[in-house]
């Protein structure tokens, strides 16, 4: 596939890296030398120096004869994004993505709009983090939880911390084989290492564990990994980002929220937006104001200002006021595995989310969705199963799926199944599949 990137921020950096592991012809688009230097140093593409909506640079960078053109400049830089995308649809590319910073393009009846002058799809990265921090304040004891199918199975990720019942236990003992069951472990992320685990894997101390589950097993896997799901009543906000202030307009009215910013402009901005948000002017480094403003009796506490290593502190430094649920937007990668290390429940990472999202147009196959998950090398990825494909012709044993993969669970018509051995998959059945990045683009044949 033909894949023209205009822009590479943080989002278009991260995407070029994943795609460039694939069987795939990159062309990047950015106007700063030095920006596609120090990406060329990681990843293999060709570089076009030059502004996106220039009919001659995007000639130049072969969108006529592109599958996929994504532009990805920074979020402040919205309509050069929706520029880019429309020439490069009118030049000739089969399929173009935009990136946003404005919600109300998200309406349906905006979208629509978007559609009729050649944009096929809108991304709002800061929108879908917003919503995958709503999802984690409503499961409390995972670590990170994704959804498919309306929720009729759910991704469920929990670091097993001391005192886990599961600890020292092997997977087989989980397992009832003379019933069918409703959840199960798809990957151990151990020591950085991705394990698909088989019967004869031991659950160990500060694994991080992932299970698939229906809606009849989560309250199960919290108990055997030593988790509870909290109710979360009073909310506080660090930081008055795009990603705060949609997080608490959707909550605010269901739940007590304070926002903290320290400027003072945007706090009196968000005060007129938020009518039921506690805005308050402070530096949450200050530990005496945190404390003055109750942090002790907070529920959960989100980390949302520009710097990670604040955002880090600040969920350490809640906590050890006894704050249950700490989530932390950590957008430089490499403190990821550290925020984690150090206590802090959740990480977020916007351009993660969003890389994720895009991906799925790079795969041939009949992907519904595909999430890639914080902290690991792994995507989570849904396939509607094509008639006669070749995982509907035979029981699942019998497949020889590749190794660093495995078949979680399916969703046939109302009813969410756990795959072992013995299922077959019928056509049409939604398939969730848990796969390492080298296998990703592999795996679809097994669906078509």
């Amino acid at each position: 596939m033909k894949v023209v990137i205009a822009g590479i921020g943080e989002v278009g950096s991260h995407l070029t890296k994943m795609l460039a592991n694939g069987d795939h012809d990159i062309v990047v688009i950015d106007p700063v030398e030095d920006r596609i230097k120090n990406l060329s140093e990681t990843a293999d593409f060709v570089a076009v120096e030059g502004n996106s909506t220039s009919i001659s640079t995007l000639l130049k960078a072969g969108v006529d004869r592109a599958d996929l053109f994504i532009a990805v400049n920074p979020s402040e830089e919205q309509d050069m994004n929706i520029t880019s995308a429309i020439l490069a649809k009118h030049i000739g590319a089969k399929k173009v993505i935009a990136r946003i910073n404005n919600d109300e393009y998200l309406t349906p009846e905006n979208k629509d709009i978007f559609t009729d002058i050649g944009i096929d799809h809108l991304l709002y990265p800061e929108k879908i983090a917003a919503k995958a921090i709503d999802d984690l304040l409503r499961q409390t004891g995972a670590t990170e939880y994704i959804d498919f199918s309306g929720g009729k199975l759910q991704i469920v990720v929990t670091k097993l911390d001391d005192g886990a019942p599961v600890i020292g236990h092997y997977l087989r003992d989980l397992v009832n084989r003379d019933s069918a069951i409703n959840y199960r472990a798809i990957a151990i992320n151990r020591e950085s290492e991705v394990i698909i685990p088989d019967n004869n894997e031991e659950f160990k101390l500060h694994d991080m564990v992932y299970v698939i589950s229906n809606q009849k097993g989560i309250s199960e896997v919290l108990k055997y990994t030593g988790k509870t799901n909290i109710d979360v009543n009073n909310l506080m906000i660090f930081g008055g980002s795009p990603i705060g202030v949609m997080l608490a307009r959707e909550l605010e009215g269901r739940i007590n929220i304070k926002l903290i910013d320290s400027n003072r402009e945007k706090g009196l901005e968000l005060a007129d937006d938020l009518k039921n948000t506690l805005i308050i002017n402070a530096d949450i480094r200050n530990t005496d104001v945190m404390k003055e403003e109750d942090l002790a009796n907070m529920d959960a506490v989100v980390a949302l200002t520009p710097s990670s290593e604040t955002n880090i502190l600040a969920c350490l430094a809640a906590k050890k006021a006894g704050v249950k649920k700490t989530i932390a937007e950590i957008e430089n990668i490499d403190y990821i595995k550290l925020a984690e290390s150090v206590g802090i429940d959740t990480v977020i990472n916007k351009k993660l989310i969003a890389a994720g999202r895009i991906f799925r147009y790079t795969i041939d196959s009949d992907v519904q969705s595909i999430k890639y998950l914080t902290g690991s090398n792994a995507e989570i990825l849904e396939f509607i199963a094509k008639p006669n494909s070749p995982v509907t012709r035979t029981k699942v044993r019998n497949l020889h799926f590749p190794k660093t993969a495995i078949l979680g669970g399916i969703v046939r018509g109302a009813q969410a199944h756990i795959v072992t051995g013995e299922t077959e998959i019928k056509p049409y059945d939604r398939v969730v599949v848990f796969s390492l990045p080298q296998m990703v683009n592999k795996i679809g044949k097994y669906f078509t």
